[in-house]
């Protein structure tokens, strides 16, 4: 096996540089730190965790809470944090909730006595009444993708989640639309407000039977709750989507319906998944940069680590965008 000291005499240094370029505790000249690293990898060095986190106090470890890997949106954000954290020397623990509450409440049971050095939760469902689970944790807390209210103490990196609802559903009325329904997650209130407002605006007032809340994030569940909004509503010429994966069940139900997209039925959805560039027709949809929050949320626990005695309450809002595709057009007469 081979040893720090091994990689030491290999890059002709001493085994404390070697030490400072692997914890990263002091750092060293760009010529040495180049030449112990390269001694690194020509030797196949692999430094022992268990002895440095009892050196160091750190595991470089941060664990990331998400409600699944199922679809695009957490893949693509889990691909980015591994990435992000990667670069830093740190490792990925990662669990899911599988959008069950008691999963949820087990995780940060078990995370705030486990020995990682932050935690990173993405998405709110199921979460927000299990917060003080965390309260007597000893590392920093960062939360993203998350809708409903928090805790001033916690440090958010998160969407305007209203500003991307209002973009859904201005899309609509400048394309003509009155008759609409909306079909959406449980913990979507704030992007179904900013919807109505934009229906507001234009002094048109949406029922509450507009939306339907949809009983999973599938699209089995979209097509479920579509087929429903049609039926109860044959007037209806938009659907509006709050996942993307409620969208494509919707466009099937739609062609279950004999209603023409976008000839007679305008669908549109929400985060631009990369299933979103596969349908037929493509599917119009509002754009979530979820991979730079992903690096910003990184960004500020990295930050907290670094400064534990920072103040922790901050929230940083990031911009929807609407891309435009073929699935919406004007609002047929009906």
């Amino acid at each position: 096996m081979v040893t720090m000291k091994d990689v030491a005499r290999h890059a002709g240094v001493t085994k404390q540089t070697v030490s400072n370029v692997v914890t990263g505790r002091v750092r060293v000249g760009p010529e040495t730190e180049a030449r112990v690293r390269a001694a690194i990898a020509e030797l196949g060095y692999s430094p022992n965790l268990v002895a440095r986190s009892l050196v160091t106090g750190t595991t470089m470890t941060v664990g990331l809470l998400v409600p699944t890997v199922v679809g695009s949106f957490y893949a693509e954000l889990i691909e980015e944090v591994e990435d992000a954290l990667d670069r830093h020397g740190y490792h990925l623990l990662l669990c899911t909730t599988r959008l069950d509450g008691e999963r949820a409440r087990r995780h940060l049971a078990g995370l705030s006595s486990r020995n990682v050095d932050a935690l990173l939760i993405a998405g709110d469902a199921d979460l927000i009444e299990h917060l003080p689970l965390l309260a007597d944790a000893r590392f920093p807390v960062v939360l993203c993708a998350w809708e409903t209210e928090v805790p001033e103490s916690y440090r958010v990196v998160t969407i305007d989640y209203e500003r991307a609802g209002f973009l859904a559903g201005r899309h609509l009325r400048e394309l003509g639309h009155e008759h609409v329904a909306v079909l959406a997650g449980r913990t979507h209130s704030v992007r179904i407000a900013g919807f109505r407002r934009a229906f507001a605006a234009d002094g048109i007032a949406l029922p509450d039977d507009a939306v339907r809340y949809a009983s999973e994030a599938t699209p089995a569940a979209g097509f479920a709750s579509a087929s429903l909004a049609l039926a109860a509503n044959p007037h209806v010429t938009a659907l509006f989507a709050t996942y993307d994966v409620l969208a494509l069940g919707a466009l099937e139900a739609a062609r279950a319906a004999g209603r023409v997209v976008p000839g007679d039925l305008s669908v549109l959805g929400h985060d631009d998944g990369l299933e979103t560039r596969h349908t037929w027709p493509a599917l119009t949809s509002v754009a979530i940069p979820k991979r730079e929050m992903a690096r910003q949320a990184v960004q500020s626990l990295l930050r907290a680590i670094a400064e534990p005695d920072a103040e922790s309450g901050s929230r940083r809002l990031l911009s929807p965008e609407l891309v435009v595709r073929n699935s919406t057009g004007p609002a047929a007469v009906r």
